[in-house]
């Protein structure tokens, strides 16, 4: 029996359940499809997918003043679009300003990239646009897409037709809908993968990604799969995952995580207990999608993730009514994958199952240009390759080099301040994209992040860290940067100094990660009453933590370890 689907907003199938005593959470198939909220009505109104029409014939002729509120405010999304802040707003306006008071007449435009799997050609008409209609603006995010920004709405059709003439889109890359599918950036070339999990995302992405059936949920609905031991692709925080694992008696195939999400009630996922083969995987994850739309609640947006559903549920109930409503079958049970034994940025050179090799390269939290990208694809076309890939961890990894070119190339990324041998703060760190650009943020991030590595750098050099120590920088508590799961989370707001004075700053958390990461077991950071960071004291903080550390861990004790193992009074 294949998957049910269920138009949005169709009338419940198969027996709606009956509501338990209290208000109705906006569960299709429960309490009805009557929108609840003005959010959920508008989207039934019509269908964010519609409103491409719109910009190219209407919008992108009329200019910004044409463009309908609802559809700039909610539909754009559905298209990868969202007005930008205005300049000059600063942090401590965010909440106090309406949201047409903090945007721009321009947009961050996101270009999605399943599986970070790009060719040069693709990076070069990114770089191209970037230049063209950016302001040279490009950030590579945590999610293996890149952002533009200052664009205009009269260039968006003609940026669609440069991206969609080499593979690439915008389609669903924001919005209440299934967001990029996060990928092994080594899928198909790494001498130690289990399996390449690239078919699996194609039959995904070609199926469902434009599907109207899915193009009504509750809120983002977010994807990983990745084939390879590190666990490379933050599986523990996405809606629905896919980690390769060796069955006893199936073979290989995926163990399915589901229900993960950070933002303000950070959740990890949890495994089903249950094993997917390969052929199966576009089904599970379609099932999983499809209950979100029918029973995710949509009544209130702050609990309309997956996360919350599975909190009530449990994971035996989410995997009965997957397997009985939704996939007419049962699935095998299934071990959980070993930890990691090796870091999952791919930084550094490697060999590739061919013999040739692979190298990951660090920007600085992200932070490139259009004429970088466009450079980087000359580089990387000049030693022999066409092919480049993004990871989750704001990195590139360039591929298929032969061993007689790996020294040059990497000399030529360097020049591009793209490091395959960075220090580990240079490493560790990542940042969102702040209030130079986000209407939700509240301080500076990638520069106060760039401008916090280069002393670091310094300070700590001839220091024995022994791992990369992950910093993340995040200018709201939305947490994009994943700031419960780093070594240092650093969440921006603001804060009292010591003259008190109000001033950009940061609440602290320390010693989360994920399997990736190298730690035991993912889990999420501590926070210490009290302690914030200055925007300008983040160098001084590090440095402290960081020596503090070194003397005092036992043994190959991780940062995550000892964060959690040591009194408060240390980690001020």
């Amino acid at each position: 029996m294949t998957p049910t689907e269920i138009a949005a907003p169709a009338a419940p199938v198969r027996g709606a359940r009956v509501r338990p005593s209290g208000k109705p959470n906006g569960q299709w198939l429960v309490d009805g499809t009557a929108p609840l909220n003005a959010n959920e009505e508008w989207k039934q109104v019509d269908d964010g997918l519609n409103v491409r029409a719109r910009i190219e014939n209407d919008y992108a002729q009329g200019g910004f003043a044409s463009i309908d509120p609802t559809d700039l405010h909610g539909r754009f999304r559905w298209w990868g679009l969202y007005t930008q802040r205005k300049p000059g707003i600063d942090g401590g306006r965010t909440a106090t300003l309406e949201p047409h008071e903090l945007e721009d007449e321009y947009f961050m435009l996101r270009v999605r990239i399943d599986g970070g799997q790009l060719t040069t050609e693709q990076l070069r008409v990114i770089g191209g646009i970037s230049t063209e209609f950016a302001r040279d603006t490009a950030d590579l995010t945590d999610r293996q897409n890149i952002q533009l920004h200052w664009v205009r709405v009269e260039d968006v059709p003609e940026i669609w037709r440069r991206l969609e003439g080499v593979g690439l889109s915008t389609t669903e890359a924001c919005g209440d809908v299934p967001r990029v599918v996060l990928g092994s950036p080594v899928a198909g070339i790494a001498a130690d993968e289990l399996i390449d999990p690239t078919p699996q995302i194609d039959e995904i992405t070609s199926r469902f990604i434009g599907d109207p059936s899915l193009a009504n949920l509750p809120r983002k609905f977010k994807s990983a799969i990745t084939g390879h031991p590190s666990q490379d692709v933050v599986h523990e925080i996405n809606d629905v995952a896919f980690v390769a694992v060796d069955h006893p008696e199936h073979g290989v195939g995926y163990d399915v995580w589901v229900g993960g999400a950070l933002s303000t009630v950070p959740r990890l996922g949890e495994r089903l207990g249950a094993w997917a083969a390969p052929d199966q995987v576009a089904a599970v994850w379609h099932g999983v999608a499809s209950i979100f739309r029918d029973y995710g609640y949509r009544r209130l947006r702050n609990k309309a993730r997956l996360k919350f559903l599975l909190a009530d549920w449990g994971v035996e109930r989410f995997r009965e009514v997957l397997e009985t409503e939704y996939l007419g079958y049962r699935l095998a049970d299934g071990p959980a994958a070993p930890t990691p034994a090796t870091p999952g940025d791919h930084v550094g050179v490697h060999r590739q199952k061919d013999g040739r090799f692979y190298i990951g390269a660090t920007p600085i939290v992200g932070r490139v240009s259009g004429a970088r990208l466009t450079a980087l694809a000359d580089l990387v076309e000049a030693h022999g390759s066409t092919r480049v890939r993004t990871t989750p961890h704001q990195k590139f990894v360039v591929l298929d080099v032969p061993e007689d070119r790996v020294e040059s190339l990497i000399a030529g990324l360097d020049a591009l301040e793209l490091s395959a041998r960075p220090s580990l703060i240079r490493r560790g760190t990542i940042a969102c994209t702040g209030i130079e650009y986000c209407k939700l943020a509240i301080v500076n991030t990638k520069d106060t992040a760039r401008a916090a590595i280069l002393e670091l750098e310094e300070r700590l050099d001839g220091l024995d860290l022994s791992a990369p120590l992950s910093v993340h920088v995040n200018g709201c508590p939305n947490s994009c940067a994943r700031i419960q799961t780093a070594d240092i989370g650093l969440k921006g707001q603001i804060i009292t100094d010591d003259e008190g004075n109000q001033v950009p700053g940061f609440q602290v958390h320390l010693g989360g990660g994920l399997a990736s990461s190298e730690r035991a077991e993912a889990g999420l950071g501590r926070t210490v009453r009290g302690l914030k960071v200055t925007a300008d004291g983040i160098a001084d903080y590090v440095e402290l933590l960081a020596t503090r550390y070194v003397a005092g861990r036992a043994g190959d004790e991780t940062f995550a370890q000892w964060a959690h193992r040591v009194d408060e009074a240390e980690l001020r």
